[in-house]
């Protein structure tokens, strides 16, 4: 368990030894499904743990060339790699670092299939199709929305696929369960299990959230199974937040406390926009260490104000059992997947160092950012 008190403010800190728990909990899913389960760098990209990632699963997807490049340097594999769209002056070095290249349209596919023929290694190309089912009900994060640019539709598929398409591929799900993914399924093969008999493999996508509490992991493995023994094909998952749900935090400190019309804001070094922009954009309340989402009669109540000049740079009151003062630490749980991705140095606030809470109970601080961190970007 990480000892708060050795962590510099402010610090992401990843605890180790939950993420190895996470590990081999879907290397499981893996080996009793009989799939390939991969990293989605897009949820999770703290290459220092890499090594270990690679003990446990079959690789890793990227959507973009330094994704995939971080890949092959890192993890040693060739990507799996999709994007919306390919950059015509990137596509040669993408494939240099893909086993696996997604194509989002037909127009896309064949604008680069016969630099995929060229490759020097065997590349397998696959298409995104859009099976227009989701259980999302965000619409920032429902790639199935009703016109969607993400992937192609049924409709716009014939009898066949173009030559030298091996797979199919959707990304349907966000933090969903296995029943959520079974009924996405019916609706994949309803519109394109047509093409089956063409592909070597399905790659399910992301969203598949088997490592958090109460997720049915049976069911999936069952699920998995079925559909793999029914068709013949291999089926590849790609999740991102489920390999680091719950397996650390950013650990922040009270710079000030502020009252305005009896509204008592406690103003900390990190920034919601900046650091943890999914709590704005989703929106969710992060959970705080020894604190109620909702206000306890009786209980001090704050508001946790970022450090940025956004007026909405803040989450409503949390209360907590004791007065805040300045100086006090405030601990945001679970903020390793897709927050450590996402963050900027928007108004060139400090971007948190990265931390890992080693297995042996010791801290490694492996990266602290300065001035050249920021600078750097604008040059």
């Amino acid at each position: 368990m990480i000892d708060y008190n050795q962590i510099p403010s402010p610090s992401f800190v990843l605890e180790e030894e939950l993420l190895r728990q996470n590990l081999e909990l879907i290397k499981g899913v893996q080996e009793r499904a009989g799939v390939s389960i991969i990293l989605a760098l897009k949820g999770f990209a703290m290459w220092r743990v890499f090594p270990m990632v690679g003990r446990y699963l079959k690789g890793a997807t990227a959507s973009s060339l330094h994704e995939a490049r971080l890949i092959f340097e890192e993890m040693g594999v060739l990507a799996h790699t999709y994007s919306p769209a390919y950059l015509p002056d990137e596509f040669e070095e993408i494939m240099g670092y893909s086993s696996h290249i997604t194509f989002n349209s037909l127009s896309q596919y064949h604008r680069f299939k016969e630099q995929l023929k060229a490759a020097p290694h065997p590349i397998s190309a696959g298409l995104r199709v859009n099976p227009e089912y989701s259980e999302v009900e965000v619409d920032l994060y429902n790639p199935a929305a009703k016109g969607s640019r993400l992937g192609e539709a049924p409709d716009n598929l014939g009898d066949t696929l173009p030559d030298g398409i091996e797979g199919l591929h959707f990304h349907i799900l966000c933090e969903s369960s296995s029943y959520d993914l079974e009924k996405v399924l019916i609706a994949f093969e309803q519109h394109f299990s047509r093409f089956f008999p063409q592909l070597k493999w399905v790659n399910f996508g992301g969203g598949h959230l088997m490592t958090r509490k109460g997720y049915d992991t049976e069911h999936l493995i069952g699920l998995l199974q079925r559909f793999r023994e029914k068709y013949g094909l291999e089926v590849i998952l790609e999740p991102g937040s489920a390999i680091a749900w719950e397996t650390g935090d950013l650990v922040s400190t009270v710079l000030d406390i502020v009252e305005n019309r009896g509204v008592k804001t406690a103003i900390v070094d990190v920034s919601f926009t900046a650091h943890m922009p999914d709590t704005l954009e989703m929106p969710y309340r992060p959970r705080i260490l020894g604190a109620s989402s909702d206000p306890v009669s009786g209980q001090p109540a704050y508001r946790i104000g970022g450090v940025s000049c956004l007026a909405g740079d803040y989450m409503s009151e949390y209360s907590f059992d004791h007065p805040l003062e300045v100086g006090s630490q405030i601990v945001f749980k679970d903020m390793i997947h897709y927050t450590m991705v996402k963050t900027s140095t928007f108004n060139g606030v400090k971007h948190p160092n990265i931390c890992i809470w080693k297995e042996d109970n010791t801290l490694e601080v492996v990266r602290q950012f300065a001035y050249e961190d920021f600078k750097g970007r604008l040059s």
